[in-house]
């Protein structure tokens, strides 16, 4: 009977494991503006990168290089890059269980309303979401809607979540870049593996607070119930696992744009180097 009962639950278990096809997760994709929504970010990314780099005491770029930076983000970071191995990643993580309640959950008026409220936050100028993040702009709250918000934020895995892509978005632009210039990729991902490790206690208790006033203000307009709503749905099973699929897509689509980025940037600082290395030296004017 224990036999029995134990290769039930196997069964069961590999079948809630099994992935849905590319089309079924495109069209929760489609459903949640995920592409929108990662467009709007992908504006200011050059700009981050080249701070990334230019902040680093140990990496001492020239203008010249920072241009580099720039132009590598540039071709690096877009929506054409992140979309396929975010789709796959997606696709991986849902199951059909999870990818009806969902659907049925963006299609409600509540989805519709929080997929638009997260939409609008997003395409907001930098300048104002960074006013939003630190305080700076806030909207009424109560102390019951405060508590809703920290559980809405944990559901959602904002913090963690977010800390993680940009630090493995950093090993990949590191890796990339290694890659691209020819030089031992292994090291450097180790390094930025590390590195990374060493900071994300920090960039979680950093970021939870604003992360939080962001999401805050984007719901501003919902009620309490519908607060609850949505956290129902988050702390369901089917829920948990759209947020684990959307925060692998995420993942999978930011790390393939973080490659890129600095698989460019290591071919173009080899080519800097190297025309510098062969540049004749200027003599003296024929007379």
């Amino acid at each position: 009977m224990s036999r029995f009962v134990l290769l039930m639950l196997l069964a069961a278990a590999s079948f809630a494991a099994q992935p849905v096809d590319i089309e079924t997760a495109a069209k929760i994709y489609q459903d949640a503006e995920i592409r929108e929504q990662v467009r709007a970010s992908l504006v200011s990314m050059p700009g981050h990168i080249r701070h990334l780099f230019s902040a680093d005491p140990a990496v001492k770029l020239t203008d010249q290089q920072l241009e580099l930076v720039t132009a590598a983000a540039k071709r690096g970071f877009r929506i054409d890059v992140f979309e396929a191995p975010a789709l796959s990643a997606l696709a991986a993580n849902l199951d059909p269980p999870t990818v009806k309640k969902a659907a049925a959950f963006l299609a409600s008026d509540l989805g519709r309303r929080m997929v638009a409220a997260d939409l609008a936050t997003a395409k907001l100028e930098e300048a104002t979401i960074d006013k939003i993040m630190n305080g700076e702009i806030t909207t009424p709250s109560t102390p019951q809607r405060d508590a809703l918000y920290e559980k809405l934020a944990s559901a959602q895995q904002s913090t963690e979540s977010t800390v993680q892509i940009f630090i493995s978005m950093g090993q990949a632009v590191a890796v990339g870049t290694a890659v691209g210039s020819g030089r031992d990729s292994a090291a450097i991902a180790e390094n930025a593996r590390k590195s990374g490790e060493a900071s994300r206690a920090g960039m979680e208790q950093s970021m939870r607070l604003p992360l939080r006033r962001y999401l805050a203000y984007s719901y501003r307009d919902m009620s309490d119930a519908d607060l609850k709503h949505l956290l129902t749905f988050l702390e369901s099973q089917p829920g948990k696992r759209y947020v684990a699929a959307n925060i692998a897509a995420l993942g999978a689509g930011f790390d393939a744009m973080g490659m890129r980025c600095g698989e460019q940037l290591g071919e173009s600082l080899r080519e800097l180097a190297q025309a510098q290395v062969t540049l004749p030296t200027a003599g003296p004017a024929a007379h």
